[in-house]
């Protein structure tokens, strides 16, 4: 069984930044792929980006290239999302998933409680 717990939500300005973080646990975790996705109110859960356990292999929505940026640090098990130039239309509930098959598709395995990220106008 993997866990998967998120930090670094919170309120920030318009054009401002955040750093989400996600760490795995687990007994014995085996090689994953991590991917983050959002929700906001009244839409379905989508994809932002996601990398391969090697971290040689990244993907991100359209909505997001350029200026969200997913890196992980094996070591410490745990994969980051840095956001810059936030926008409103960012505000969503934030997830973290897992999963031994990299995927741009909701189709993880394993996902976090999320995180709330808000963006003021």
């Amino acid at each position: 069984q993997v866990h998967l717990a998120e930090s670094g939500g919170g309120l920030v300005q318009a054009g401002g930044s955040l750093t989400l973080s996600c760490a795995a646990s687990g007994d014995s975790l085996p090689k994953l792929a991590m991917g983050w996705f959002r929700q906001a109110p009244g839409k379905e859960r989508e994809f932002v980006t996601a990398i391969s356990w090697s971290g040689l292999t990244t993907s991100s929505a359209v909505a997001v290239k350029g200026r969200f940026t997913i890196s992980r640090d094996n070591a410490k098990n745990t994969v980051y999302l840095k956001m810059n130039s936030l926008k409103p239309e960012d505000t969503a509930v934030y997830y973290c998933a897992a999963d031994r098959v990299y995927s741009t598709q909701a189709q993880y395995g394993f996902w976090g409680q999320g995180t709330q990220v808000t963006v003021s106008s």
